[in-house]
């Protein structure tokens, strides 16, 4: 758990009239990271909205989808977010009653407002967008762990995996 993102009652937030800022130090628990998440991140009551934006900054260690070998990736980014505020999803009319909202377009995410803000999981959710679906090392990958070897019936130049010897062992007559 990073220190001093604990949840915050959105009424409280609503009371503050201006932005709660928080610095951002530390590891997160859902998120192993080589590197302490760094940052700042505000977010500032709005009346219908919570208004969140951030900056952040980590390294995780991946492993390979390929070579299954590890290595680090560097997470960065600068999320903006308008989060809804009300028990049922936004109507167009509600979408038109202020300029703050009329940005929202698609899909919106929403808090109960008499609820909690989680810094910290808005924090993880930010991050954990960042991950690739596919962990690839690089240029540089040397591809299945497996070294490749030739086979009497192949030449040199035509070396093949063995993990397919099975296969190749299926379709020979017996």
């Amino acid at each position: 758990m990073i220190d001093g993102l604990e949840p915050i009652p959105l009424q409280e937030l609503r009371a503050l009239g201006v932005a709660k800022a928080w610095t951002v130090e530390g590891q997160l628990e859902s998120l192993p990271t080589l590197t302490p998440v760094r940052g700042q991140m505000s977010a500032e009551h709005r009346g219908n909205v919570l208004s969140v934006q951030g900056e952040l900054s980590t390294i995780v260690t991946l492993t390979c989808d390929r070579c299954l070998g590890q290595f680090n990736q560097q997470l960065d980014c600068q999320p903006s977010e308008l989060i809804w505020l009300g028990d049922a999803p936004p109507t167009d009319s509600d979408l038109q009653e202020s300029e703050d909202i009329a940005a929202m377009d698609g899909l919106v995410e929403s808090l109960d407002p008499r609820g909690l803000f989680d810094p910290e999981q808005w924090v993880f959710e930010q991050l954990n967008l960042l991950l690739p679906v596919v962990n690839h090392c690089g240029k540089h990958c040397p591809g299945p762990g497996v070294p490749l070897r030739e086979t009497a019936e192949a030449p040199p130049q035509a070396a093949i995996d063995p993990r397919w010897d099975a296969l190749r062992r299926l379709s020979e007559p017996s």
